[in-house]
């Protein structure tokens, strides 16, 4: 896991308007606690977090409290972060390493289990959503070139990573799709499919909660989200 110390006003930064930088960070920690949860359930599979920043130690150790391995990443932006913590767990032995955003909270399980058992076979796993980013990379070695000036944040990431792959002669295997959380659209949809059940998978209870409590009666966003994104 590759996330953040949920502190206001540096999390979720791109749903703030409509939401309040605090609560912005309150909706993140319920994110990253249903992560935590559904990560620590995948069998046999170490369970990483890779934190930032690096004073944010005591905060995980909390969090995790003695569940995680907990990896200080290093870098100056995602695609820097993300090589840099691939290459620390390389280098600590381990064969197959994938990284999933919090951005998810209501991912299915068997996703992330299925993107280590295809990492048997394939170099290169991708979680995509349906916004052009991925939900998770899982690699069975370290390729830099999927992590060097990529344009993050843009509906071009995983075309990209699957372009660069291929021209290094490496299969691309792909997850089912899965929606984030990253603009005031994603949230409405989020809050709606939470509350509706319409989504399957791990149900995300803190966030849904958090939804149900806080969120439901919100107006829709879409159109300033639209505008923003």
């Amino acid at each position: 896991m590759s996330v953040k110390d949920p502190r206001a006003g540096a999390v979720k930064t791109r749903l703030c308007p409509p939401l309040t930088p605090e609560t912005a960070a309150r909706l993140y920690r319920c994110f990253l606690s249903d992560v935590l949860d559904l990560v620590a359930n995948l069998r046999d599979v170490d369970p990483v977090v890779a934190y930032s920043p690096a004073d944010a130690g005591p905060e995980f150790a909390r969090l995790t409290a003695g569940r995680f391995l907990l990896v200080p990443q290093e870098g100056d932006d995602l695609g820097g972060r993300l090589e840099a913590t691939f290459r620390t767990l390389f280098r600590r032995g381990y064969e197959y390493v994938s990284a999933v955003s919090t951005d998810s909270p209501d991912l299915p399980l068997e996703y992330l289990q299925e993107a280590f058992s295809r990492l048997e076979n394939a170099p290169v796993v991708v979680g995509p959503c349906p916004d052009g980013g991925y939900y998770l990379i899982g690699l069975s070695k370290l390729i830099p070139e999927l992590f060097r000036d990529m344009p993050w944040s843009t509906e071009r990431v995983v075309a990209e990573t699957d372009t660069r792959a291929r021209r290094i002669g490496l299969d691309v295997s792909y997850l089912p799709p899965w929606h984030d959380v990253d603009t005031a659209a994603d949230l409405d949809r989020l809050v709606q499919e939470l509350a509706g059940g319409t989504r399957v998978g791990s149900r995300a209870p803190r966030t849904a909660a958090f939804c149900r409590e806080e969120l439901r009666d919100r107006p829709p966003s879409t159109a300033m989200s639209q505008e923003g994104s």
